[in-house]
């Protein structure tokens, strides 16, 4: 393209130059063209649209004849995009300016007069409020969907034995489903996250204009109403300079990514022949292109690599907005990318890691006996030689050096002779030798949020509960 040509004074995709000349640089052009990405903002565009249309005719502006013909024209565009037939132009600088270029075209000078009183900085920042409402929306469902797998495989597995790490050693015996189960907790505070986000972000800028408002009489609550927001902003300047609403939703999406991401290394750990718990479908794994024998937990490795993307894109915006003066700013058209992307990317990873989850059978031969192994019950003895009257610091001490005599043995605590345990300390007795087994030891552990099997089957009732609730969103 020539300059004229990409961007001259008399193209009709330019919202602006009447006092210019001559059309920028075409190297110039092509670094502000964002069409390419915020043609996905054609829906929440053509929307503010019909909003404004319609307060363009409460005003005046249009009679009725006028806001028919402009309504009818802004439906017929819609439904270009729908079937993918929208022409974009290389003159088409972004979607607000394709949009109105076409309909010109489509409506002769009537499509001009939708320009009054809106600016691309009120617009914009609409729109993308309008498609992360929808977004966090989308999230909460397929985060409710992922709970529900777990939840599925917890009920599944609800008395099977497993081993609880602390540091990757082995901590102490748990049930599976309460290991399962803990995701699902996690899981539901990003569901919150992203409601939260959302009703912070449930809010109309329209009219806030370029940033000071605007003189012609229009109503920043009829654009609520119209297009469902819960109320209108409080100032126009905040309306259109502020990001933290995108920032928050790129702070959720980040921590879902991570938490997500924290689920993925497990499943790759699980299905090691060095753990051997666990076994991934073949739906979501994958071989070697060398060795035939490989079984690769493909999918969990990629959604454990993509918390790396989603937390680069709240980076990346977080630099952005950090220097910025009042009110908008050109910088600001690096705000979609990230949201889009990091939406975009947990949009895919959900659903794989969702059915890596329903896809896994696990051994439960190996989680048992993993459960007992490195020491997992002296936590058990100590706290027996509390009840007893011991005080922790010394029963602490006398329990390592129980451990010690089992090492040197070369065998766990329940490998010891019943009088060398009561030979610990003067308090014990033969009988704590049978204190020594894991399933008491998990059944013990029966407060409200412990992992006893009494514990646990309530705990299962509320997180089917919330991720029934998170799924139907």
């Amino acid at each position: 393209m020539t300059e004229q040509q990409g961007s001259g004074a008399t193209d009709a995709g330019r919202l602006w130059g009447g006092r210019f000349t001559t059309g920028p640089d075409e190297a110039a052009w092509q670094l502000g063209v964002s069409t390419h990405f915020d043609a996905q903002l054609w829906r929440q565009d053509l929307a503010g649209s019909r909003a404004h249309a319609n307060e363009l005719h409460r005003i005046g502006v249009l009679d009725g004849g006028e806001l028919e013909r402009m309504t009818a024209a802004i439906d017929r565009c819609a439904k270009l995009f729908e079937r993918g037939e929208f022409r974009f132009l290389p003159t088409d600088e972004d979607v607000h300016g394709a949009i109105e270029r076409w309909l010109v075209e489509d409506l002769g000078p009537l499509g001009g007069k939708l320009r009054a009183g809106r600016s691309r900085n009120d617009q914009i920042a609409n729109d993308l409020r309008l498609w992360c409402r929808d977004a966090c929306d989308d999230l909460v469902a397929l985060v409710g969907r992922l709970q529900e797998a777990l939840v599925s495989q917890a009920d599944a597995h609800l008395d099977w034995l497993a081993p609880g790490y602390t540091h990757l050693q082995r901590g102490q015996p748990v049930l599976l489903s309460h290991h399962l189960l803990a995701y699902v907790w996690m899981l539901d505070r990003d569901a919150g996250r992203l409601r939260d986000a959302r009703e912070r972000l449930d809010a109309s800028v329209l009219s806030s204009g370029a940033l000071a408002g605007t003189t012609l009489d229009l109503d920043p609550s009829a654009y609520a109403e119209h297009l469902g927001f819960a109320r209108v902003i409080e100032n126009s300047m905040d309306a259109v300079a502020s990001r933290d609403f995108a920032l928050e939703v790129l702070s959720a999406c980040a921590i879902l990514a991570v938490h997500v991401s924290r689920l993925g290394e497990e499943i790759v750990l699980w299905a090691t022949a060095e753990f051997g718990f666990a076994r991934v479908g073949d739906a979501f794994s994958t071989g070697s292109s060398i060795m035939p024998q490989k079984r690769n937990p493909d999918i969990a490795e990629l959604v454990r690599g993509k918390a790396g993307r989603v937390i680069g894109d709240l980076v990346a915006l977080l630099t952005t907005v950090k220097g910025l003066p009042m009110t908008y700013d050109r910088d600001l058209q690096e705000d979609k990318e990230p949201v889009f992307d990091a939406v975009g990317t947990l949009r895919l990873v959900l659903p794989a890691i969702t059915g890596t989850v329903a896809s896994l059978t696990f051994d439960r031969a190996r989680l048992e006996a993993a459960s007992v192994g490195g020491f997992a019950l002296a936590t058990d003895l100590a706290e027996e030689l509390v009840r007893r009257g011991v005080p922790f610091r010394e029963a602490h001490e006398v329990v390592g050096d129980v451990v010690r005599l089992a090492e040197s043995k070369g065998v766990d605590l329940d490998g010891l002779d019943p009088g060398e345990l009561a030979a610990a300390h003067p308090v014990l007795d033969r009988g704590v030798a049978d204190l020594l087994d894991a399933r008491q030891a998990v059944d013990r552990r029966n407060s409200s949020l412990g992992t006893a099997s009494s514990s646990v089957r309530d705990q299962l009732q509320r997180a089917r509960r919330v991720a029934n609730a998170n799924a139907d969103r």
